[in-house]
């Protein structure tokens, strides 16, 4: 299990405005006939990005890679088959951790265009466009994986 010494929350407001500036840097690139959202991750952005774009041919590849905050082999839940080899296509997932999602797509879409929200150092070089990078030991915690409740403030971590 690697280390996550830091957390990263992200809200719905920020994760809209990173996929649409996501979305800006993919318009100047190139135009897409469909999208590929990676679940179940990639579905927010992918939707910001496909109105952004004005795409409508949509589909998704379902994949697992982890278990509760551990990383584990790539699964495929359901395997792409609409967009043959990936030409004109574009894959959007929300993070890019260590890269093995996207190592184990490129052989199945290998012409596909990769794009991530968040991209960590380990995995930066799998995707061909991101927004913003984070350190490899930080936890992101996305919108929909959170719920209201009070946090613990820095000291109070430090100090367990």
């Amino acid at each position: 299990m690697s280390s996550y010494d830091k957390s990263f929350p992200v809200s719905w407001e920020e994760i809209h405005r990173n996929s649409k500036a996501l979305a800006w840097r993919l318009h100047e690139k190139n135009l897409f006939k469909g999208i590929i959202a990676v679940t179940r991750g990639g579905l927010v952005p992918a939707a910001i990005v496909a109105r952004e774009l004005d795409i409508r041919l949509m589909d998704t590849v379902c994949v697992t890679s982890y278990k509760a905050q551990n990383r584990g082999d790539v699964e495929f839940l359901k395997n792409q088959t609409l967009a043959g080899n990936g030409d004109d296509w574009l894959i959007v997932d929300d993070l890019v951790d260590t890269g093995e999602t996207i190592k184990a797509l490129r052989p199945i879409l290998p012409k596909a265009h990769y794009a991530t929200v968040y991209a960590k150092p380990n995995g930066r070089d799998q995707v061909d466009t991101f927004i913003t990078e984070v350190s490899q030991d930080t936890w992101i915690y996305f919108p929909w994986d959170l719920e209201m409740k009070p946090a613990p403030t820095i000291s109070e971590k430090i100090k367990k």
